[in-house]
C-alpha cells in the first residue's frame, strides 16, 4: 500500500503567517518527545550534537512524534555525510547541521542529503524507515522534495559568510546559535553581549536578503521577543531538560525552606 510522507519543515516555514516556535529534545526519551509533541508547539528538534541521542533513540522519537504530525528536525553531531545518511534513513525529513562556516561547507551538507547525480547520499531507502521500506512511491526520485536542510551559523567566520551560506541552493534556512557565537567572539556565556546581539542581527539581515528563512535559539523570553521583533522566522524557545531543571528548582524553592536546617538535622 503506497504511503505519503509529511511535508518537510521548509513547507511549514513557507506557509506560516507568524514565526514558528519550537523546543529542543535533549534527553533521548521517547516519552518526553511525545509529551513535547502534544504541547501545541510548531516544531521540535532532536539533538544529537549535545544530547545523548543514538540512531535508535532518534528513530524511536520520530516514530512517537509522527502521531502528532509536528515538524521535527534532527541536529546531527557535525557535517558528516555518513551520519546524515543514517539519520535520513531513520526517517528524519528535516536536518539541522551545526557549525557551518562557509558556502563550501553548506554545499557539502546539501550534497549529503541528496541522491546522485545531485549529491552523494547512499541509496538504501528500501531497507529503511525513510521510504517506509519501499512503501513510498518514487521515494528515491523525489527524495529532495521530502527533505529540508537548515544550517547553523555559530562563529564570527560564519557571520561574515552568512550571505554566501544562505545563497547556496538546497539550504532552506539558517539557524543562529548565540551560545557558540558568543564564545567564538571572546564572550563565553554572554549571549546578550551587545557585540553578540549585533552579530546575530547581521545574520538576520544577510539571510533575509538572500530570501531564506532565519531562526535563532533564545531561551530568555525578553531576548526571544526582541529577536522575533527583529524578524526571526523560527525560534527555539526552550528545551526539555531546561524546562525540567527550572521547573524542579521552582518546586523545591516553593516548598523547601531555604536554610535546609530541618533536612540537615534528619541525617
Amino acid at each position: 500500500m503506497p504511503l505519503r510522507l509529511e511535508p518537510p519543515f521548509r513547507d511549514a516555514l513557507a506557509a506560516a503567517d507568524r514565526p514558528l516556535i519550537g523546543m529542543w529534545l535533549s534527553t533521548g526519551s521517547p516519552l518526553l518527545a511525545e509529551i513535547g509533541a502534544g504541547a501545541g508547539l510548531d516544531w521540535l528538534l532532536i539533538d544529537m550534537e549535545h544530547g545523548p541521542n543514538t540512531l535508535t533513540s532518534v528513530q524511536q522519537q520520530l516514530q512517537v512524534i509522527a502521531a502528532y504530525r509536528v515538524p521535527t528536525l534532527v541536529r546531527v553531531p557535525f557535517n558528516d555525510p555518513v551520519i546524515m545518511k543514517q539519520v535520513l534513513d531513520a526517517g528524519a525529513q528535516n536536518l539541522l547541521v551545526p557549525m557551518v562556516a562557509s558556502a563550501d561547507e553548506a554545499r557539502a551538507a546539501v550534497a549529503a542529503v541528496r541522491y546522485p547525480p545531485d549529491g552523494i547520499r547512499g541509496v538504501g531507502s528500501a531497507l529503511a524507515r525513510s521510504g517506509r521500506w519501499g512503501r513510498v512511491e518514487r521515494y528515491v526520485q523525489d527524495a529532495s522534495q521530502h527533505v529540508s536542510l537548515i544550517v547553523q551559523v555559530e562563529s564570527g567566520e560564519a557571520v561574515d559568510a552568512a550571505a554566501e551560506i544562505a545563497a547556496v541552493d538546497g539550504v532552506d534556512g539558517v539557524l543562529v546559535g548565540p551560545a557558540d557565537l558568543a564564545a567564538s567572539m571572546g564572550f563565553p556565556g554572554q549571549q546578550s553581549h551587545p557585540e553578540v546581539l549585533a552579530a546575530v542581527r547581521r545574520v538576520f539581515d544577510a539571510v533575509t536578503a538572500a530570501g531564506k528563512a532565519v531562526g535563532v535559539n533564545a531561551f530568555d523570553p525578553a531576548t526571544a521577543d526582541a529577536y522575533l521583533a527583529d524578524g526571526a522566522r523560527f525560534l527555539c524557545a526552550s528545551a526539555d531538560v531546561t524546562i525540567l531543571a527550572r521547573g524542579s528548582e521552582a518546586l523545591a524553592a516553593r516548598f523547601i525552606p531555604a536554610s535546609g536546617g530541618a533536612a540537615a538535622e534528619s541525617y
